[in-house]
This record gives C-alpha cells, sequence and structure tokens, in this order.
C-alpha cells in the first residue's frame, strides 16, 4: 500500500486514541493531522507503521495535554468533553471497553490522571497494546508503564461509572425522558431520575449556562419542565442521538443550526448525570453553530410577555 493507504486504514485508531488521551475532538483531528505530516515528510520506512503512527499521535497527544491543562484550570465553569457523536474506531473484541472509555463520565475521570498515567491507561487498558509498544510510545521503561498503570488503575476504580449493558432498555428510557421533555411533564421527568441526580452545563464564560450544578430529583425535574418548552416557542427542536456511546440528543434553533447538546448518564434504570455542553467552541465539528445568547434574549423576552 501506498503510504496515504497505510495512514487511512490506521486513521480511525489514531483519532480514537488521541481523543481519549486529550478529551477534544479538534485537538485530536489536529494530533492525527501532525502525525499524518511527519509520517509523511519521514524518509524512511518504519519496520511496523502501526508502531510508528501510535507512537507518534501519543507523544503528540500528550504534548498538547500538557499545555491543554493549563487553560482547563482557568476554564469559566464546569469543563465537559467535547462531545463524540461516533467512534470511528471499532474493534468487536475490545467492543466494551471502547464504549466504556468514551463516555464523558470516564473521559472527566481521566482528566484526574497525570497526561503519561491517561496515556499508558487509554494504550494498555482500552486499545489493549502490549506494554513493550505502550513503553515506546510514552517514552518510559516497561517496568516505568506498569506503575504508572497501577496508579491510572486506582484513580479510575474509585469513580468508574457503571452503566446499563441494555442498549436497548437504554433507549428506551431515554426516549421517555424526552418525550416528557418535550410536554414539560414534571411528574414524568420525575419518575425517570434518580434521586440524586445531578445536572450541569459547559458554557465556558461564552454562552448561558447553569450558575451551579442542580442536584435532586424535584429541582432537576422542574427546572426541565420550565426551561424546554419555553425553547420549544422560540423553535428550538432536538434529535435523539448517542452522545459520547451514552443517550443523548442534539439541540438545534430555527435555522438547523446547533444550539447544545445533552447526555445523559443511565445506571439501574434511573437517570443519575445530566450533561449539557453549549460552549460554541465545543460545538464546531457538528456543524455551524447557533447563537446561544441571542435565543437566550429571545427566551426570556417572550416569557416576560407571557408574564
Amino acid at each position: 500500500m501506498s503510504k496515504v493507504e497505510e495512514f487511512e486504514e490506521l486513521r480511525p485508531l489514531l483519532f480514537s486514541v488521541a481523543y481519549r488521551i486529550l478529551g477534544s475532538v479538534t485537538e485530536a483531528e489536529d494530533a492525527v493531522q501532525e502525525t499524518w505530516l511527519r509520517f509523511d515528510g519521514s524518509a524512511t520506512r518504519p519496520t511496523s507503521v502501526k508502531a510508528y503512527l501510535s507512537t507518534t499521535v501519543t507523544r503528540i497527544s500528550i504534548d498538547v495535554l500538557r499545555s491543554a491543562r493549563v487553560r482547563r484550570e482557568q476554564y469559566v465553569g464546569p469543563w465537559f468533553p467535547e462531545p463524540l457523536l461516533t467512534d470511528p474506531y471499532q474493534d468487536p473484541a475490545r467492543a466494551a471497553e471502547l464504549a466504556d472509555s468514551v463516555s464523558m463520565a470516564a473521559l472527566l475521570l481521566l482528566e484526574r490522571l497525570s497526561p503519561l498515567e491517561r496515556s499508558v491507561f487509554v494504550l494498555r487498558e482500552v486499545f489493549g497494546f502490549g506494554f513493550d509498544e505502550v513503553a515506546a510510545a510514552v517514552g518510559r521503561s516497561e517496568a516505568a508503564c506498569r506503575q504508572l498503570l497501577v496508579r491510572a488503575r486506582r484513580h479510575m476504580q474509585a469513580g468508574r461509572p457503571r452503566f446499563e449493558a441494555d442498549r436497548e432498555e437504554r433507549k428506551e428510557l431515554a426516549t421517555r425522558f424526552f418525550d416528557a421533555l418535550r410536554e414539560g411533564d414534571v411528574v414524568g421527568l420525575r419518575e425517570l431520575l434518580a434521586a440524586d441526580v445531578s445536572m450541569a452545563g459547559d458554557g465556558g464564560g461564552k454562552a448561558p449556562q447553569l450558575a451551579r450544578a442542580v442536584v435532586g430529583a424535584e429541582n432537576v425535574a422542574r427546572l426541565l419542565a420550565s426551561v424546554f418548552p419555553r425553547m420549544a416557542q422560540a423553535d428550538v427542536t432536538f434529535e435523539p442521538r448517542e452522545i459520547n456511546g451514552q443517550p443523548g440528543a442534539v439541540f438545534r434553533d430555527r435555522d438547523d443550526k446547533v444550539l447544545h447538546i445533552l447526555a445523559l448518564d443511565v445506571l439501574d434504570g434511573q437517570i443519575r448525570t445530566i450533561r449539557s455542553v453549549i460552549n460554541p467552541d465545543k460545538l464546531g465539528h457538528l456543524g455551524p453553530v447557533a447563537d446561544a445568547w441571542a435565543l437566550d434574549r429571545e427566551v426570556r423576552q417572550t416569557r416576560r410577555q407571557t408574564t
């Protein structure tokens, strides 16, 4: 195969590795593109193209993550990963690990790890790389990588989410949730929410968002039932979609521009966490982005007129 063909065959894997290390679609795409430039500019042919490209994208991602950490520490409000609608890499033998590791809950847990711990965990636990391959990718000895993995596992297992295994059950629950949301049905929403459910939004200071997390089934149900019917009056619509492998929806304005996404964590037949990403910088890869501030003003004006 030509260089281009070899690279394109491995692109899904490279993106999936980079996304799990970085938690950002745009940064992962940039890391993959930089990997191609280095591969294309290399005068020598690597013995293993997969090993070379995996090592390159991992090292680029580690460098990007180190600089991104500074920005995330200064981030306005909660920081959530950029939403991913479809993971391009599929491996039936590791389907469970791939699905679990791409959820927003898992990616937020990965944020607690150092860049090296995160990279070792992703390569070894998620993608099943051998310790020799992991060591080569992160530039550490195999013994050091084993220690990094032990620490990473400890952090991840302390708060690791466990989601419903039955996808159809999750889908049915999500359908009921969005039906109740569309109707502004407080009772219907409350029945689907765990007693300690929490809801938070990521606006990054660039879009309207919740001042703080809302906790409790009653509080969350009433907030949802009051806000979304008013948004519907402003012609906001939503399309149920999987967000990072979990039930969710993409919300759009009257011009079909992306307003925000909503992602649900489901456990034991109830919704445990609701996350909204409305920061326009994190939505551009989904299509043209709506003006959330303008829509917020319209909704408030409509509410005042109704009152």
